[in-house]
């Protein structure tokens, strides 16, 4: 039988072990010894599989944002999906629990995941240039709102919630229910002043 230290260990064995200790313990728990503890092995190689502690927390980010996009649909506005878009966007961000794993806005994820939305504003008439900066608004409004809303204060239990005013008026914290509707809005908003912009500049076919 094999010892652990002869193990025939591979970088997406590493990165399963330390997305395991991140759910159990967040991500100031993950470390090179950490993980190789939850291997059972030195971590001497886990510096030649996946390099150092920065590398392999890219490489937890790079597993758990994969394929983030949904798919478009053949008929449907740019607009529409990219309300779609976002909101899937941030279910699966939420997922992740730590924003330090999901503020880098040059993680190859969203840029695999802005391509669908690209292709959809482009195929509904705005140009290339008009199509990527809009997505990255988007993005990174989305992104942006994830990571604060991890965050974020939920209004005190032994205080009566406030019936009146709108969702996001009570200065005390901010419910889940209410999180959803601002976020809605919130893209809502984006996108409705995204499309405005370009049909007033012409941009729209």
């Amino acid at each position: 039988m094999a010892k652990p230290s002869d193990l025939d260990l591979d970088a997406d064995r590493i990165v399963a072990a330390a997305i395991e200790i991140l759910g159990e313990q967040g991500l100031d728990a993950v470390s090179m010894r950490s993980v190789a503890a939850r291997l059972g092995v030195s971590p001497v190689p886990l510096y030649s599989r996946v390099g150092n502690k920065e590398a392999l927390v890219e490489a937890i980010a790079d597993r758990l944002l994969a394929d983030l996009a949904p798919g478009a649909g053949a008929d449907e506005p740019w607009t529409a999906y990219a309300a779609r878009w976002a909101a899937e966007l941030r279910s699966r961000l939420r997922r992740v629990r730590d924003s330090r794993l999901i503020v880098a806005p040059r993680r190859q994820a969203y840029v695999e995941a802005s391509r669908p939305l690209v292709e959809a504003m482009r195929r509904d008439g705005l140009p290339g240039d008009t199509a990527v900066r809009a997505c990255r608004l988007i993005m990174w409004a989305t992104v942006g709102f994830v990571a604060l809303e991890s965050g974020a204060s939920p209004p005190p239990e032994d205080r009566p919630r406030r019936t009146a005013g709108r969702p996001g008026s009570d200065p005390s914290g901010v419910s889940a229910e209410d999180a959803d509707t601002l976020f809605d809005l919130h893209i809502r908003y984006l996108v409705e002043g995204i499309a405005r912009d370009a049909e007033a500049d012409g941009r729209l076919t």
